[in-house]
Parts: structure tokens; sequence; C-alpha cells
């Protein structure tokens, strides 16, 4: 599993941008932003270098923020990968909560998968899905 930073915003003018700007005065590099809305607040979801400290950085500045598990398999950038890795995990019963995508530098892509349940990243990984480690995706805070 990796670790993804889940930020609730109020939705307010500037709140993101805040957010924004106190990671990276914190020397935090952010890999993938992804913002949901709903009447009262936003969710933003972030990959970023060294998520738990990010979560302490945000904390001391008054943002609610958590980490959240999550998958991240590599796939090919191309026409129905996201197809066949969703027909797998429907097959497997697996419960998808939510996801979402982004594409890498290299010609791949990055599907997210928040999957209800233990135990989806093995049967993903034993079904041949290149299934990414932390390191992979960004940088893991020292221990």
């Amino acid at each position: 599993m990796i670790s993804q930073l889940t930020v609730f915003l109020a939705n307010e003018k500037g709140r993101l941008a805040v957010a924004c700007r106190t990671l990276a005065d914190a020397d935090i590099n952010m890999k993938a932003l992804f913002i949901a809305d709903t009447a009262d607040f936003g969710i933003v979801r972030i990959f970023c270098d060294t998520p738990k400290r990010a979560v302490e950085v945000l904390g001391q500045a008054g943002f609610r923020a958590s980490l959240t598990p999550v998958i991240a398999v590599s796939v090919e950038d191309a026409p129905g990968t996201l197809a066949d890795l969703l027909g797998f995990c429907q097959g497997a019963s697996m419960n998808i909560e939510y996801g979402y995508c982004f594409c890498t530098a290299d010609g791949k892509a990055v599907d997210v998968l928040k999957i209800e349940g233990d135990g989806a990243e093995a049967v993903l990984a034993e079904a041949g899905f290149a299934v990414l480690a932390p390191e992979e995706v960004y940088c893991v805070d020292p221990a």
C-alpha cells in the first residue's frame, strides 16, 4: 500500500493555495493532486514526498490532513488498460471505493484505487499487475 495525503478544505477562496504553499514552504514536492468537492468542503488527494511529514506540517498550519492507504498500479498509457484492471477487480469481487489515474513521463499511467477490505494488493500482484511500492511513487519518510 502507498500513502495518499488526504486534506479536507473549507470551500473558501484561497484555501487550496494556502495548503499548497504550506507544503512548498516545507520543501515537500507534490507528485499529483486531485480535488473532489461537496457543498461545504473539498477533499484534496495528494501524492507527495514525505507524506507523514506533510500531515504534520499541514496540521501545524491548521489543516485537517490524514494518510489514506491506497493501491497504485502501473500500466501502459494506452486505451483499455484501466478497463482491464477494473474488469479484473470486478471478477475478483473487489469493491472499489474510489479511484483516479495520472500519466508519468515514461509512457506509463498510474491507476490509484481505494479498495474495500484487505488482500487486494496481493491478489493484483499475483495476477501479474505491477503494484507500485511507496518508493516508486514518492520519497518515503525517513524512519
